[in-house]
């Protein structure tokens, strides 16, 4: 698997940088190689890119997301990639933008370009554009400021079980823990 993570700073505030985010259509605008995103819904895209002379197509959904704070993502179909930004105010009027993508490169191309870190360098690019886009365009194109929650990790606690059919204790002994003897 590759990974990547690379951040920066943009000099307009939180909200907008974040706004600006949720509008996946326009992310050809300054991600190289995205040749065009569909918003399906709310929480589903469609991608179509030409990295590197690998042209993929793929569904990806929304798999939380707060405003203000974080998006994160995973494909559906085609090839395994996931990935978060998260949004963090400095100032009033700066906000760093971290981004953590995983993925797994599947052609022999993708293998190099990941060992040689350009998955990393077009990440990089990808996010200067950005910081040009958002910086240079006097606000946000749109927003969305749904909230997405994380799914259930099936991780819980005694306040939260994992389901409603837990054993009945009501004839356990009190001392040993264990059923009573009748």
């Amino acid at each position: 698997m590759a990974s990547v993570q690379e951040s920066i700073d943009v000099s307009v505030p939180v909200s907008t940088a974040y706004n600006q985010w949720t509008q996946f259509e326009s992310f050809p605008q300054f991600m190289g190689g995205v040749e065009s995103i569909t918003q399906i819904s709310d929480t589903s895209t469609h991608w179509v890119t030409s990295i590197g002379g690998v042209h993929r197509e793929f569904d990806a959904e929304i798999t939380e997301q707060h405003p203000d704070e974080r998006v994160a993502w995973k494909s559906t179909d085609g090839e395994s990639h996931a990935g978060v930004v998260t949004f963090h105010r400095l100032d009033e009027n700066t906000t760093r933008l971290m981004v953590q993508i995983d993925w797994h490169p599947g052609t022999f191309i993708e293998k190099v370009g990941a060992v040689v870190n350009a998955d990393a360098a077009q990440v990089k690019g990808d996010l200067k554009r950005f910081k040009a886009f958002i910086e240079n365009s006097g606000g946000e194109t749109g927003a969305w400021r749904g909230d997405v929650a994380a799914p259930f990790s099936g991780v819980t606690t005694e306040a939260e079980p994992a389901n409603s059919t837990l054993p009945d204790t009501s004839t356990d002994d009190p001392d040993s823990g264990g059923p009573r003897v009748a």
